[in-house]
């Protein structure tokens, strides 16, 4: 049957054609952009997933800029913290020279207080002048800000991080839960018979070592036990061990031997040298390990009921406290809080507070800290949190040299310790301390950087070059495979048009029928 109002074989050609041409026109485009998906009809789910794949490598990217823009903040605080540490160890020099007094005159003494002075203002000029792009580093602007902190509960108190989530604010509950203590002995005043009671019962000599050394004291037999405390006392520096009577006044009560320092690391050690001659009168006794000091103690009523028994050394404790739910360890009146992913600090504990059991305080960090975006996603489990407290010489070295504070600034002339009060050794205890402040800060600036920074911009690197890898394969053209299906499209294409023409062609053959 021969028909002209409907060509079918050109339109089933007409339409193969222009698929033909559609196809090739996507191989086309595909090899021009080098990319398979083009738009959204390529490949609906292929599109979702990769541009998601693009997003997190664009936030990964940035990440590492982050990355490296806190490495270098990081890298110009320590510098400048290096200059500082450099200052220090000149003022220790300085002070060691000072304390030679038979060797030094007023006149070389003032020259020498003239250069703490000077080292002392570049500390604090350094604090005020480090900063990087505008933003100060070590004047306290990135220290945490604390709200309800009681000197007399914490005299001193370093926040190393702090996460604050969706909080304004953390609180921070602290409740001792071993109390500190020195290294105590004691020796009773109580004797029957012999020379009486409150005296030394024979001559004796004494062996007293402590932290810090040794010293041998001998006592004149009949002396009264005052005389010996301050005999005894009179070495307490050399030593780290001082005296005192159980009931002041009183050297019937006895004697206690202590440390000057709370924790493990002091202790006291009180020998007789020599053989008794006293019948054994000589004797020191130290409380059970459980069982915690309290004043007004009666000697013989302990050793008689177990309570004291016979020992010639003692270790302090150190303090331990629980802080929001957390164990903290002790060091003498200092705690630590474990590094944690919410909190890390380090809180020196007022006397009054660290030998108590069971007692408590409370303080909230308000604010404040530096925040480092490290990874892709703004949350904090992407985020480090970081201290940098002011170094300046009226915050730097605090020491607590009885029940107060003091920090670098009080060497400065005119101060507690300067080099005319002569207070070398507290001094020197606040110039050790500065140094060790400074080393800390520095020291956990380069964990920061090396442990976590480093770290991230390698891992994040590696993670940006497998997600490049797996956006690649969804949505990179392949040339191999492309261009065999572009000469594939074109051999169609070519094809289709001959058909084409040859069914157009079929059409005008009906004309012959016409023909007579």
């Amino acid at each position: 049957m021969t028909r002209i109002n409907s060509n079918v074989p050109s339109q089933i050609a007409r339409s193969n054609l222009s698929k033909a041409n559609s196809e090739l026109g996507v191989r086309l485009q595909r090899l021009s952009t080098g990319l398979r998906i083009n738009r959204g009809a390529d490949d609906p789910a292929g599109l979702i997933i990769s541009n998601r794949i693009g997003s997190e490598i664009s936030g990964l990217q940035q990440a590492i800029k982050n990355s490296e823009r806190a490495s270098s903040v990081i890298s110009t605080a320590e510098s400048s913290l290096n200059e500082i540490a450099e200052l220090l160890n000149s003022v220790r020099g300085l002070m060691v020279e000072a304390a030679n007094t038979g060797a030094l005159s007023d006149e070389e003494r003032e020259a020498n207080q003239l250069q703490l002075d000077s080292a002392i203002e570049s500390i604090t000029r350094i604090s005020n002048s480090a900063s990087f792009g505008g933003l100060k580093l070590l004047n306290g602007s990135l220290d945490y800000v604390l709200s309800g902190l009681r000197n007399s509960a914490i005299s001193k108190a370093q926040i190393f991080s702090a996460n604050f989530g969706t909080q304004s604010s953390i609180q921070v509950d602290v409740r001792t839960v071993a109390s500190a203590q020195t290294g105590k002995l004691f020796m009773r005043g109580d004797y029957a018979g012999g020379l009486g009671n409150g005296v030394i019962q024979s001559t004796t000599t004494m062996e007293i070592v402590g932290p810090r050394g040794v010293q041998t004291i001998t006592f004149i037999s009949g002396r009264p036990l005052g005389e010996v405390v301050q005999g005894i006392n009179a070495f307490k520096e050399a030593t780290g061990v001082s005296a005192s009577l159980i009931n002041p006044g009183d050297p019937n009560s006895g004697m206690i031997f202590s440390s000057i320092g709370f924790g493990s690391r002091d202790f006291v050690s009180v020998t007789r040298l020599g053989g008794p001659t006293d019948g054994g009168a000589f004797r020191t006794y130290k409380l059970r390990d459980e069982l915690p000091f309290r004043s007004g103690i009666d000697i013989p009523s302990l050793i008689g009921n177990g309570q004291m028994i016979e020992a010639t050394r003692d270790t302090g404790r150190d303090v331990f406290a629980v802080v929001n739910g957390v164990l903290a360890s002790g060091d003498g009146l200092k705690l630590s809080l474990p590094n944690s992913s919410q909190l890390n600090m380090d809180l020196t504990l007022s006397r009054d507070l660290a030998t108590r059991n069971a007692a408590t305080t409370t303080f909230r960090i308000t604010g404040g800290g530096a925040l480092y975006q490290l990874g892709s996603e703004i949350n904090s489990s992407q985020q480090v949190f970081v201290s940098l407290p002011s170094v300046a010489a009226s915050r730097l070295g605090g020491t607590l040299i009885g029940d107060e504070l003091q920090f670098l600034s009080s060497l400065r002339s005119g101060g507690t310790n300067d080099l005319k009060s002569r207070n070398f050794r507290n001094a020197s205890a606040i110039i050790t301390t500065a140094i060790d402040d400074v080393s800390v800060i520095r020291g956990r600036l380069g964990a920061l950087e090396r442990n976590t920074l480093d770290t991230n911009m390698r891992s994040i690197q590696t993670a940006i070059e497998n997600l490049s890898a797996s956006q690649s394969i969804i949505r990179d053209a392949d040339f191999a495979t492309e261009t065999a299906a572009l000469t594939r499209a074109q051999i169609l294409a070519n094809a289709g048009q001959s058909v084409l023409q040859l069914a157009n062609q079929q059409a005008q053959s009906v004309l012959q029928l016409l023909r007579v």
